[in-house]
């Protein structure tokens, strides 16, 4: 059998960069290296925005901004729709890059930037839809209403695992809210974050008359995204990592009464019930747990199983955890890529060995030598007795932790006994069991799916969670009201002056 020679990562990003038209001067030459999970190589070494550069940067979007805002939304709307359009044209290319820079297997590294065009594709929609609400009021000949306008300048926080959707979750709602965006990418995936600037730069230049400064990005290290949190010119700060990062923006970020969307960790569940279908659940852990080797923050961390399933339920998945192709991501076949670096792999192996003195028996977890270098491992599975600390703690690495339970009860109390909050599953062809799970006694998740996994989450649907995930919503539903503030306005058009409450307070 012939084995395909691939290209050395740091030539084909090289190629992928030149074709996404990022000049070589944005990638080359700098003090900040970015490196790619598949080997652990250098493929590009950045210039750093510096603080003084930055300040300069977000003074120029709060320019922008003003502009911006009287562009009526419908127009706004023209810029993302073109911004979806070049995305469309560069997907094969900029999903590759995310490959090289993230270590997502090409179908991954392709979808995340189908994200980013159907999201620019409902927010053109939404630019016509900003609408407010016309409220009965207690006066005479008065309207009452509500009213939307854009807020100011947004900062974006990324994460490495999402590098360039989830920066469009945000941008391209705020873009047709009338808000300019600055952008400051993970220091591990640089150079996504480059090319998307360099396409949203050219659908800039088609649509024309775009005020300079619009949407700015900026290069470094954690120092910058401080600047966003503290800036009184950011009114929204979007910032998406871990529950840590989030417990020191968040009081920052209120101190000056600004807004935060957090979106921060996961340590998502499934229960499987005694009717659940185990083909299905089958397929839908092996995505959810194995998928993005581990690192989204929608991975499903947890399996509760039903006592009566159980022994059925586990050989499958063993077998499944046994087959799956951990390498290359870039080869055809291969399903599990690269843990992004040295750290996480550390971070795994502890939580493992964690599991074991919890007396957790551990399927898997072996780590894979994949010819070039990087950290790559088998996905585990701890079959824990109870849960246990470790297995409350979200571990950034494909482990599953596998509980039983008995009642329905006991398997929502163990689902939501975990300090995040953010998305939850049941399987069960039970339709009292499913309605209990949605209810308010059921998953304290902000979001919770039936026969479906807990990752995988669409545009159309607000994103985000609960408790220590820290309250955010992002992309679709009525998410765009956070890049807005909201005005109630009371119109009078009579000759009388009646108050509210039946208040009397004549004058002369």
């Amino acid at each position: 059998m012939t084995i395909q020679t691939l290209p050395s990562v740091a030539d084909e990003a090289a190629a992928l960069l030149d074709r996404l038209g990022v000049p070589r001067a944005a990638w080359t030459g700098g003090t900040l290296p970015a490196r790619s999970p598949l080997s652990g190589a250098e493929i590009g070494r950045l210039p750093e925005t510096g603080a003084a550069e930055a300040e300069t940067a977000i003074g120029a979007a709060h320019a922008a901004f003003l502009a911006w805002r009287d562009v009526p939304a419908p127009r706004r709307g023209e810029l993302v729709r073109l911004l979806g359009e070049e995305l469309r044209a560069a997907k094969e290319d900029l999903g590759r890059l995310v490959t090289l820079e993230a270590g997502k297997i090409l179908s991954e590294g392709l979808g995340e930037v189908q994200e980013m065009i159907d999201i620019c594709d409902f927010a053109v929609g939404l630019s016509r839809q900003l609408y407010g609400l016309t409220i009965a009021t207690e006066r005479p000949s008065h309207r009452m209403m509500e009213s939307w306008h854009p807020s100011g300048v947004v900062g974006v926080v990324t994460a490495f695992n999402f590098p360039v959707a989830v920066w469009a979750w945000n941008a391209a709602l705020a873009l047709v809210c009338g808000d300019a965006v600055v952008w400051k990418p993970s220091e591990k995936t640089p150079l996504t974050a480059l090319a998307t600037h360099a396409l949203f730069n050219r659908a800039a230049a088609r649509f024309g008359g775009v005020p300079d400064g619009l949407c700015a990005l900026l290069v470094g290290g954690r120092e910058l995204g401080e600047l966003l949190v503290d800036s009184k010119l950011v009114p929204v700060l979007s910032a998406t990592g871990s529950t840590a990062m989030g417990r020191a923006v968040a009081p920052r970020v209120a101190a000056r009464f600004g807004r935060a969307i957090l979106e921060l960790g996961g340590n998502n569940a499934a229960i499987v019930t005694p009717t659940a279908d185990l083909d299905l659940v089958v397929r839908a852990v092996a995505f959810a747990a194995m998928g993005t080797a581990g690192q989204r923050c929608t991975t499903l961390r947890r399996l509760i199983v039903h006592a009566s399933q159980y022994d059925a339920l586990l050989p499958r998945l063993k077998q499944a955890y046994a087959s799956v192709t951990v390498g290359d991501p870039r080869r055809p076949g291969t399903l599990v890529g690269p843990l992004i670096d040295a750290g996480a792999d550390a971070g795994m192996t502890a939580a493992l060995e964690a599991a074991r003195q919890d007396g957790g028996t551990i399927s898997g977890g072996e780590a894979v030598a994949v010819s070039g270098g990087g950290h790559y491992r088998r996905p585990a599975l701890a079959e824990m007795p109870g849960q246990s600390e470790i297995v409350r703690h979200e571990t950034f690495a494909p482990i599953l932790y596998v509980l039983r339970y008995e009642t329905l009860d006991e398997a929502i109390a163990l689902h939501n006994d975990v300090p995040q909050g953010l998305s939850s599953s049941i399987f069960t062809n039970d339709l009292r069991e499913a309605e209990r799970f949605l209810s308010a006694s059921g998953s304290d998740c902000g979001i919770a799916n039936v026969n479906i996994g807990p990752s995988g989450a669409e545009i159309g649907g607000a994103f985000g969670g609960e408790k220590e995930t820290g309250g955010g919503r992002e992309s679709g539903s009525d998410a765009w009201k956070a890049y807005m503030r909201r005005a109630t306005n009371t119109i009078n058009y009579g000759r009388e002056l009646p108050l509210a409450q039946g208040v009397s307070f004549d004058v002369g």
